[in-house]
C-alpha cells in the first residue's frame, strides 16, 4: 500500500514538472549559461620584473588569481574583451609567439586568444575576424596564447592569468579597429575568418 501511495505521488510531481519545465525554459536566460565559462582554481600572485607597458597588470605578492582551463563557445559571433599587447621583443607580451617562435613588430595585425579558444595551439596561424561596436572590423592571425591558467612569471611577464574571454591585439588590430588604446579593453565580437 505504502509503494502505490509513493509511485503516486512521484508520478504526479514528474508530471508538474514536465508541465513547468518549458515554461522554465522559455523564460530563464539559460543562453547565457551557454556563454560562460566557470573558473577551475587560482594561483598565488608573485611579483616580480613587469613590463607596464599597455596598462599590463603586474601580480601582486600573496594575492588569488582566477584561472580557466575553458573558454566560452565560439560562435558566428562571439562576445569577447580586445586587450592591448605588444608582440614586440622586450616589451609587455612576454616571450616569443608560441606558434611561431617569433617576435611580431607593433605595426602587424597579430592576436593571442585565451587558453579555451586557443585550443591547444589548434588555431595557431588561422585567421580571426574582430568586429567593433563602431561597425569596423580588422582580420588578425592567432599567433600566441593569452595564458588562462599560469601567470605572475617571468614567462608571462609577471602579468596574472587571463580571464576566459580575451582577445589580445597587437596595436595594429586597435589601429584597424578604429579604437583609442589608451582605453586598454573593449568588448568585441569575433569568428573563424
Amino acid at each position: 500500500m505504502a509503494t502505490t501511495t509513493i509511485a503516486r505521488r512521484l508520478s504526479t510531481a514528474l508530471l508538474a514538472l514536465a508541465a513547468i519545465l518549458p515554461v522554465a525554459l522559455a523564460t530563464f536566460p539559460h543562453r547565457a549559461l551557454l556563454q560562460s565559462c566557470q573558473p577551475n582554481g587560482s594561483i598565488r600572485g608573485k611579483s616580480g620584473s613587469c613590463n607596464p607597458d599597455n596598462d599590463s597588470e603586474c601580480c601582486e605578492d600573496g594575492k588569488r588569481y582566477t584561472t580557466f582551463a575553458c573558454s566560452p563557445p565560439v560562435t558566428a559571433r562571439t562576445r569577447a574583451t580586445l586587450t592591448l599587447n605588444s608582440f614586440e621583443k622586450g616589451r609587455d607580451g612576454g616571450g616569443a609567439s608560441s606558434c611561431t617562435g617569433t617576435f611580431f613588430d607593433d605595426d602587424v595585425k597579430v592576436v593571442a586568444l585565451s587558453t579555451g579558444w586557443f585550443n591547444k595551439g589548434k588555431r595557431c596561424k588561422n585567421s580571426i575576424v574582430i568586429r567593433a561596436s563602431n561597425g569596423r572590423s580588422v582580420t588578425a592571425m592567432v599567433v600566441d596564447e593569452c595564458d588562462s591558467l599560469h601567470g605572475c612569471d617571468n614567462d608571462h611577464n609577471f602579468e596574472p592569468p587571463c580571464a576566459s574571454n580575451i582577445v589580445d591585439g597587437s596595436p595594429a588590430v586597435w589601429k584597424a579597429l578604429g579604437l583609442n588604446t589608451d582605453d586598454g579593453e573593449v568588448p568585441i565580437t569575433w569568428s573563424e575568418a
